[in-house]
């Protein structure tokens, strides 16, 4: 392990932005007065209304990320800024900057590298049921394959570690670059937690970039695909088995109707339940391979997360 940094540790709040003239003033003034000291920085996402202009004056350090998308704005900030602690909001104004400070300090005392903001509202504008339900089903899903330390995936509001940001690999686009962050820890078995922080919903003038249904099969088509990079054994005995039962499931009149009249009058069928067994072995193979690949991806990037210097406080 490399050795740890000691003093006051620099805080940064990242701030993605898309035309969220409504409330990025409120935000970085929050965010000044609940963290003093901290390094405040909005990156704008091509808005075309005056978020970069508000949040200049406000005394945010602005800057631009011309790829569209919340993933690539992420991978940005993470790429650009350097800090000991690092914390990511919406710039919609819907988390409290109050919460803030007891994050940090939960990531700081306890060494944590990710400290999640879990929803709490009473406020249905706020937290819509079918974006409630949507989020129990992912985050049930990710739970049910990486490990039950999360439950609120999709969160925005998070406090990161130096180790964990510049470790994580940041591969997603968009929405769902929430889930890889989860992932991302759960998978290399970080120390994380999570906090209850109030949820509110957007200021008057104020719009959703969050396309329930698209950016839903987005998540769950991400969560699909780190699941073959990260389980391959457990993705493809799956589809093993999925194909093991639908060859069988062919061959079942042939071999009725085999051991009634002794022929075989299907021989499509009988070709293609043989081809749908040899493919079910075949894909158990490829788990077993990339099982091997993943393992050493893994390390690889164990080794890198470990190499990172760690803050251990005065």
């Amino acid at each position: 392990m490399s050795a740890g940094r000691t003093g006051t540790p620099s805080i940064a709040v990242l701030i993605p932005c898309h035309d969220e003239e409504a409330a990025i003033a409120k935000v970085v003034a929050d965010f000044q007065a609940a963290l003093p000291g901290a390094a405040i920085y909005v990156y704008d996402n091509n808005s075309h209304d005056r978020t970069v202009e508000l949040a200049t004056a406000a005394g945010a350090r602005v800057h631009r990320e011309r790829l569209q998308g919340k993933g690539n704005v992420v991978r940005r900030m993470f790429s650009d800024v350097e800090a000991d602690v690092y914390v990511l909001v919406d710039g919609d104004d819907t988390y409290l900057a109050d919460s803030a400070p007891a994050m940090v300090d939960r990531l700081l005392h306890d060494r944590l590298d990710m400290v999640n903001g879990t929803r709490v509202t009473e406020i249905a504008a706020a937290y819509r049921p079918g974006h409630r339900i949507g989020n129990r089903i992912l985050s049930g899903l990710v739970r049910r394959m990486f490990g039950n330390r999360i439950t609120d995936m999709l969160s925005g509001y998070r406090v990161f570690s130096q180790r964990f940001v510049k470790s994580f690999p940041a591969l997603s686009s968009g929405f769902e670059i929430e889930t890889e962050l989860t992932i991302h820890a759960l998978e290399l078995r970080m120390p994380v937690d999570e906090m209850d922080t109030p949820y509110k919903d957007r200021p008057e003038f104020s719009s959703s970039k969050l396309r329930t249904y698209s950016d839903g099969l987005r998540i769950l088509r991400t969560i699909i695909l780190l699941v073959k990079d990260e389980r391959p054994m457990l993705f493809f005995s799956i589809a093993g088995l999925v194909l093991l039962l639908a060859g069988f499931g062919l061959s079942i009149p042939i071999f009725v109707e085999f051991h009634r009249t002794h022929l075989v009058p299907r021989f499509p069928t009988a070709f293609l339940s043989l081809g749908l067994v040899l493919l079910s072995f075949l894909s158990l193979a490829c788990g077993l391979i990339l099982d091997s690949v993943a393992r050493g991806r893994k390390e690889l990037k164990r080794l890198i997360y470990l190499s990172l210097p760690v803050w251990q406080g005065d």
